[in-house]
């Protein structure tokens, strides 16, 4: 078995993060990110679930979702994964689609498990030349050349799909979004939302694929990465984010993220130490 290794690098020229997981065994729950993750298999298999469909993945296999896509994985072997992974902010992802297209229009993917030998190769460059702090001309063109290809064979328009009590899910969302900082109660979401429990946790899972504490946990650590990126310090940004305590933070971070909080916001420090 692989021993276990997490590399995590920001490219400010690109203004995305890559990493790499070998030797992982680690499950990942069912949660949801505000940026697109385009990621590769190199080793063992998991069971991926997103937006409420599985999927068996293995080597070879690369996932594309959207921001908002809910997903969790767990292993189905006892091989250990293997992982190159690449995150790409709205903005970013904006940004490109206009150099591309002529539009400044968020896309979308439309099957979020694909096999494209093609497009695995151009994926694997561009990563490998990020983890690698290169710069330059090449590096661009490679991700140009990636979600070109990306956007010709499984693009769509970029839209989330109507949902039933959308009026008062989006209510509970708002509220969650606006106190999370704050000890927050289901009794509280009810009354944003004007659901009883059982009408509102049915809701708002089929809603948003999650549960509202997933949820929940998500934009928290969606904050506190942004928290962890301007220097804040890890128990700072706990307590700003609404955990109970660090050893709470601590363990919610790695469980989404796969990085300690440390370790993320390690990888900002050297990028401004760099000349």
């Amino acid at each position: 078995m692989a021993q276990e290794a997490r590399t995590v690098r920001y490219d400010a020229q690109l203004h995305m993060e890559a990493y790499r997981f070998v030797g992982v065994l680690q499950p990942f729950p069912n949660h949801f990110h505000d940026y697109y993750v385009i990621g590769l298999m190199e080793s063992g298999r998991r069971l991926l679930s997103c937006k409420n469909r599985n999927h068996s993945i293995g080597p070879g296999d690369m996932l594309l979702l959207n921001p908002h896509d809910s997903h969790g994985c767990v292993p189905s072997d006892s091989g250990s994964l293997g992982y190159r992974g690449i995150n790409i902010p709205k903005d970013t992802m904006a940004s490109l689609a206009e150099e591309l297209t002529g539009q400044r229009v968020l896309p979308g993917f439309s099957e979020p498990v694909i096999r494209d030998m093609d497009i695995a190769r151009y994926f694997q460059a561009l990563h490998a030349m990020i983890l690698e702090g290169s710069e330059g001309l090449e590096k661009e063109e490679l991700l140009l050349l990636l979600l070109s290809s990306l956007w010709q064979r499984y693009g769509q328009p970029f839209s989330w799909e109507p949902v039933e009590c959308g009026r008062d899910v989006e209510a509970a969302c708002a509220f969650m979004e606006a106190h999370l900082g704050e000890h927050i109660t289901l009794e509280q979401l009810c009354h944003a939302s004007s659901l009883s429990k059982s009408t509102l946790l049915r809701s708002f899972t089929k809603a948003k694929g999650v549960t509202p504490y997933r949820y929940l946990q998500a934009i928290r650590i969606g904050r506190a990465k942004a928290l962890l990126e301007r220097g804040i310090l890890p128990i700072d940004a706990a307590s700003q984010t609404g955990f109970s305590d660090q050893s709470h933070f601590t363990n919610a971070f790695h469980s989404f993220i796969g990085l300690s909080p440390a370790a993320y916001r390690r990888i900002f420090q050297e990028k401004r130490k760099e000349p």
